[in-house]
Protein backbone atom coordinates (compact mmCIF):
# COMPACT_ATOMS: atom_id res chain seq x y z
CA UNK A 1 0.00 0.00 0.00
CA UNK A 2 2.82 2.30 0.93
CA UNK A 3 4.28 1.64 -2.31
CA UNK A 4 1.25 2.38 -4.36
CA UNK A 5 0.72 5.77 -2.35
CA UNK A 6 4.17 6.65 -3.01
CA UNK A 7 3.64 5.71 -7.32
CA UNK A 8 0.67 7.94 -7.22
CA UNK A 9 2.67 10.88 -5.36
CA UNK A 10 4.91 10.83 -8.13
CA UNK A 11 2.82 11.27 -10.93
CA UNK A 12 1.07 13.61 -8.87
CA UNK A 13 4.21 15.65 -8.37
CA UNK A 14 5.03 15.25 -12.23
CA UNK A 15 2.18 16.31 -13.75
CA UNK A 16 1.15 18.75 -11.16
CA UNK A 17 0.67 21.40 -13.56
CA UNK A 18 -1.45 19.82 -15.94
CA UNK A 19 -3.53 18.76 -13.20
CA UNK A 20 -4.18 22.06 -11.96
CA UNK A 21 -4.22 23.67 -15.34
CA UNK A 22 -7.21 20.83 -16.36
CA UNK A 23 -8.72 21.59 -13.39
CA UNK A 24 -8.94 25.59 -13.76
CA UNK A 25 -10.13 24.96 -17.46
CA UNK A 26 -13.04 22.54 -16.26
CA UNK A 27 -14.08 24.59 -13.49
CA UNK A 28 -13.77 28.50 -16.33
CA UNK A 29 -16.01 25.79 -18.97
CA UNK A 30 -18.27 24.70 -16.07
CA UNK A 31 -19.29 28.70 -15.16
CA UNK A 32 -19.24 29.61 -18.32
CA UNK A 33 -21.97 27.16 -19.76
CA UNK A 34 -24.07 26.49 -16.25
CA UNK A 35 -23.41 29.64 -15.12
CA UNK A 36 -23.59 27.80 -11.42
CA UNK A 37 -23.14 30.57 -8.49
CA UNK A 38 -21.48 28.12 -6.30
CA UNK A 39 -18.39 28.26 -8.44
CA UNK A 40 -17.67 31.81 -7.46
CA UNK A 41 -16.29 30.53 -4.41
CA UNK A 42 -13.42 28.81 -6.28
CA UNK A 43 -10.87 31.87 -5.74
CA UNK A 44 -11.86 31.76 -2.35
CA UNK A 45 -11.37 28.24 -1.49
CA UNK A 46 -8.16 28.34 -3.51
CA UNK A 47 -6.77 31.65 -1.60
CA UNK A 48 -7.52 30.72 1.63
CA UNK A 49 -5.37 27.30 0.68
CA UNK A 50 -2.71 28.99 -0.01
CA UNK A 51 -2.49 31.32 2.51
CA UNK A 52 -2.98 28.19 4.95
CA UNK A 53 -0.20 26.79 3.28
CA UNK A 54 2.02 29.91 3.71
CA UNK A 55 0.88 30.42 7.49
CA UNK A 56 1.05 26.53 8.57
CA UNK A 57 4.70 27.03 7.10
CA UNK A 58 5.37 29.36 9.96
CA UNK A 59 5.04 26.84 12.50
CA UNK A 60 7.32 24.48 11.06
CA UNK A 61 11.57 24.32 11.13
CA UNK A 62 11.34 26.06 7.62
CA UNK A 63 9.03 28.41 6.18
CA UNK A 64 7.95 27.45 2.32
CA UNK A 65 10.20 30.94 1.33
CA UNK A 66 13.16 28.93 3.30
CA UNK A 67 12.67 26.07 1.44
CA UNK A 68 12.04 27.63 -2.03
CA UNK A 69 15.55 30.12 -1.26
CA UNK A 70 17.55 27.20 -0.18
CA UNK A 71 16.35 24.80 -3.21
CA UNK A 72 16.97 28.14 -5.50
CA UNK A 73 20.22 29.00 -3.71
CA UNK A 74 21.14 25.26 -4.34
CA UNK A 75 22.89 25.32 -0.52
CA UNK A 76 21.67 23.00 2.33
CA UNK A 77 21.61 25.66 4.69
CA UNK A 78 20.78 29.60 4.19
CA UNK A 79 22.53 31.99 5.55
CA UNK A 80 21.32 33.78 8.94
CA UNK A 81 20.34 37.13 7.49
CA UNK A 82 18.34 35.41 4.50
CA UNK A 83 16.62 33.38 6.94
CA UNK A 84 15.15 36.25 9.15
CA UNK A 85 14.36 37.69 5.71
CA UNK A 86 12.70 34.78 4.61
CA UNK A 87 10.87 34.42 7.90
CA UNK A 88 9.53 38.11 7.47
CA UNK A 89 8.44 37.30 4.15
CA UNK A 90 6.53 34.68 4.68
CA UNK A 91 4.85 36.84 7.28
CA UNK A 92 4.26 39.92 4.23
CA UNK A 93 2.67 36.66 2.27
CA UNK A 94 0.40 35.68 4.71
CA UNK A 95 -0.83 39.16 5.21
CA UNK A 96 -0.96 39.39 0.94
CA UNK A 97 -2.73 36.41 0.97
CA UNK A 98 -5.59 36.49 3.55
CA UNK A 99 -6.54 39.98 2.25
CA UNK A 100 -6.89 38.47 -1.56
CA UNK A 101 -8.91 36.14 0.45
CA UNK A 102 -11.03 38.88 2.41
CA UNK A 103 -11.51 40.39 -0.46
CA UNK A 104 -12.57 37.57 -3.09
CA UNK A 105 -15.01 36.14 -0.84
CA UNK A 106 -16.37 39.64 -0.69
CA UNK A 107 -16.84 39.53 -4.44
CA UNK A 108 -18.92 36.50 -3.84
CA UNK A 109 -21.48 38.59 -2.77
CA UNK A 110 -21.24 41.21 -5.48
CA UNK A 111 -22.52 41.52 -9.02
CA UNK A 112 -20.71 38.69 -11.40
CA UNK A 113 -19.00 41.28 -13.60
CA UNK A 114 -17.03 42.65 -10.75
CA UNK A 115 -16.37 38.85 -9.63
CA UNK A 116 -14.79 38.85 -12.93
CA UNK A 117 -13.10 41.70 -12.97
CA UNK A 118 -11.40 41.09 -9.74
CA UNK A 119 -10.62 37.50 -9.77
CA UNK A 120 -9.79 37.17 -13.39
CA UNK A 121 -7.76 40.21 -13.73
CA UNK A 122 -7.19 42.82 -10.84
CA UNK A 123 -6.19 39.81 -8.45
CA UNK A 124 -3.45 38.37 -11.29
CA UNK A 125 -2.01 42.03 -11.24
CA UNK A 126 -1.79 42.92 -7.87
CA UNK A 127 -0.09 39.55 -7.66
CA UNK A 128 2.56 40.51 -10.25
CA UNK A 129 2.68 44.01 -8.72
CA UNK A 130 3.68 41.88 -5.21
CA UNK A 131 6.14 39.29 -7.00
CA UNK A 132 8.13 42.64 -8.81
CA UNK A 133 8.19 44.60 -5.58
CA UNK A 134 9.76 41.43 -3.79
CA UNK A 135 11.64 41.19 -6.45
CA UNK A 136 13.40 45.01 -6.47
CA UNK A 137 13.96 44.37 -2.57
CA UNK A 138 15.26 41.23 -3.05
CA UNK A 139 18.30 41.66 -5.30
CA UNK A 140 19.02 45.09 -2.81
CA UNK A 141 19.10 42.64 0.44
CA UNK A 142 21.21 40.74 -1.10
CA UNK A 143 23.65 43.40 -2.41
CA UNK A 144 23.26 45.03 1.12
CA UNK A 145 24.73 42.05 2.79
CA UNK A 146 26.53 40.55 -0.28
CA UNK A 147 25.30 37.25 -0.58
Amino acid sequence: MKKLFKIIQNILKKFAFVFSTLFTIFVILLFYFTGLKELKWYPVVVNFCIFLLFFSSLFDKETIIQKFARISEGCKELHPKTKTYTKNLTYIWCVYLLLQFFVSLATVFMSDKIWMIFNGCVSYILLGLFFAIEYVFRIRFKKKHNL
